[in-house]
């Protein structure tokens, strides 16, 4: 079961590697948009996602990624594949 100070520690850490992604200089918030708030190519999407894997040494299916729009949804993804693995 996660707590609000798992998710809390979770949202910092996938905006700590989200910031080198953040090229137009965007208030990151959980209702941030990844792909159209930071302007974002796929091939960097890419290697954030593996940063964040590797990060909580998780794996994220690509067809799970579909429904990732916010920095919150990638944390909500991020918990449910901690409390799977």
């Amino acid at each position: 079961m996660s707590t609000d100070n798992d998710n809390r520690q979770v949202e910092t850490t996938i905006m700590e590697l989200l910031a080198p992604y953040n090229k137009q200089g965007v208030a990151l918030a959980p209702d941030t948009d990844i792909a159209a708030d930071l302007n974002i190519d796929s091939a960097d999407v890419l290697n954030f996602v593996m940063e964040v894997e590797d990060a909580f040494d998780i794996d994220i299916p690509v067809n799970d990624l579909s429904d990732v729009r916010t920095v919150a949804d990638l944390v909500a993804l991020v918990q449910s594949r901690i409390g799977s693995a």
